[in-house]
């Protein structure tokens, strides 16, 4: 009996065993791989990393250098690993800008992309060019809240649905609504934009119940601070990650929302982001995520994309080469208050304009130039492309010390704004002959604690001269954001003009962090950062 007893014992020990093994083999790996914000950087560069909490360089990046790295994950799994781009992919560049983005379809071809959404950069060249450019890369393109203005219907599909493995999977995507306020509204002309709100929860419904998927995407070009609020939105319930986009934030371990996840895999091409999904049974039962270096020593370039990348921008390297200056100092662009980058380009601007004060728009464009063993770097032609990836014509106007204050609390809010739904862009308005001291953790229009101009305190009833960049489609008298400023004046040259003549005269330039802008609670290297996922940029 006791044989028998242990016999029994030891067939159903090996009978669990072997069930064990059949449930494992029914477990499978889907490899997600996501690109954001590349902005036409198509080769390596130099890029910032923050090390045991100092800024260190080292080269990054290339599209080239991307394919070597997806090919080889992809060989690991076949059959069940996706490459997405979350938009921005078009503008950042001289040369898209010649090519007015043409140059992208071949290249989005050879990479093997399985989606891509359009960010709030695709439409800088029209509504007509960005539909003829993202039709043409000849892999699915989606977004859920853009439409044509005058026929009203979807400008591409909302969702894209496929199966890897027996799995199904359904990706759904929205762009930011806000796109005709954030940018040059003539770029936009003949797109309208909805909330997100506005089909989200009628769309998951529909994906997860009539088309029955298992796991479902949102790719979202909409910034990390709107992103989370998603996150936590009940009417995201269903999905199970939100592929974050536009604000080039590297996170390097998911943020747990109430409803779903997410990351961001940075920007320039600098980083793929890969998310292993282990689902059993159709269902996702595990996860690993890692924001992955693009380093091209360790991933060399694919030598047939690289040759279409080399194809592609030859017309336009003999202009993008032209040396317009030198710079003997670190120029970079990654803090949220005062970069040296902002500051050569406003000093510029003040210097070119003669105007009391020079703005401009928190761009994130433009990665680091380093200086070389010579002790300078040269500023070429393609470097003013990437730092202003448009070229208006600047304009000059008249604005009284209130208007001024009362625009620059705005301005402040829309970065550090409690509520995040209230945040706007991520980065402060940049600016030359004037200082601003703020609290960013006060709230909304009591953080200015001093503000001079030309090294006087601001005064409230004084009216200042003001410069920045037109931008085409917003009324004459709109200036940076600031509304209602008087007698104001586009000016006959560009911002780019003014740039290249400040070089021209200064030769070598030297720019630094100088206090100009200080929010006195953070320090003076403000890195983006959000207290939920305890997330800081680095």
């Amino acid at each position: 009996m006791k044989n028998i007893i242990i016999t029994t014992a030891l067939l159903l020990l090996s009978i669990s065993a072997y069930q064990n093994g059949v449930d494992k083999t029914n477990e499978e790996t889907i490899t997600i791989l996501q690109t954001a914000d590349i902005h036409a950087y198509l080769n390596p560069h130099d890029e910032l990393f923050v090390e045991n909490g100092q800024i260190v360089f080292r080269k990054a990046g290339g599209m080239a250098q991307i394919k070597t790295l997806t090919d080889s994950i992809r060989r690991l799994n076949p059959a069940g690993t996706l490459l997405i781009d979350g938009g921005d992919l078009i503008q950042g560049s001289g040369s898209s800008v010649r090519s007015q983005g043409k140059i992208f379809p071949p290249i989005v071809q050879a990479m093997n992309y399985d989606l891509l959404i359009p960010g709030n950069w695709e439409v800088v060249y029209g509504k007509q060019v960005m539909m003829d450019l993202l039709n043409n890369y000849q892999t699915k393109v989606i977004v859920a809240n853009m439409y044509d203005e005058e026929t009203g219907k979807n400008l591409f599909p909302p969702y894209w649905i496929t199966e890897k493995k027996g799995v199904r999977i359904g990706f759904m995507a929205y762009n930011d609504p806000e796109i005709p306020i954030r940018q040059n509204p003539g770029y936009s002309e003949g797109m309208r934009f909805t909330p997100v709100e506005e089909n989200l929860k009628a769309l998951i419904s529909h994906l997860k119940t009539e088309e029955k998927v298992d796991l479902l995407f949102l790719v979202a070009h909409l910034g990390i601070s709107k992103q989370l609020m998603l996150a936590n939105n009940p009417a995201v319930e269903g999905v199970d990650f939100i592929f974050g986009n536009d604000t080039h934030e590297r996170i390097r371990k998911p943020i747990e929302g109430k409803y779903a996840k997410v990351v961001e895999p940075g920007a320039f091409g600098s980083f793929v982001g890969r998310l292993d999904l282990k689902v059993k049974n159709n269902k996702l039962v595990d996860y690993s995520y890692e924001l992955l270096d693009v380093s091209p020593e360790k991933y060399p370039a694919n030598l047939e994309v690289q040759q279409i990348i080399d194809r592609a921008t030859a017309p336009y390297q003999e202009e993008m080469q032209t040396v317009l200056g030198y710079t003997s100092a670190p120029m970079y662009r990654y803090l949220v208050v005062e970069n040296p980058m902002d500051n050569f380009i406003t000093d510029a601007l003040l210097w070119k304009t003669g105007a009391d004060f020079a703005m401009s728009n928190g761009f994130r464009f433009g990665v680091p130039i380093i200086p070389g063993a010579d002790g300078k770097a040269p500023i070429t032609k393609a470097d003013l492309w990437r730092m202003l990836p448009v070229n208006e014509h600047m304009k000059i106007g008249k604005v009284t010390g209130r208007q001024i204050k009362s625009w620059l609390e705005q301005e402040i809010h829309n970065v550090f704004a409690a509520n995040y739904q209230e945040r706007f862009g991520g980065w402060l308005v940049r600016f030359s002959g004037m200082t601003l001291r703020f609290n960013s953790s006060e709230g909304k229009g009591n953080r200015i604690e001093s503000i001079t101009i030309q090294g006087q305190p601001l005064e409230l009833d004084k009216t200042y001269t003001m410069a920045s960049c037109n931008r085409t489609g917003e009324p004459l008298s709109t200036m940076c954001r600031l509304k209602n400023t008087q007698d104001a004046e586009i000016q006959d040259y560009t911002m780019h003009e003014a740039i290249e003549d400040y070089l021209k005269a200064k030769g070598t330039i030297h720019p630094g962090l100088d206090g100009r802008a200080m929010a006195t609670d953070l320090g003076t290297q403000a890195f983006s950062q959000m207290k939920e996922g305890k997330y800081q940029f680095q």
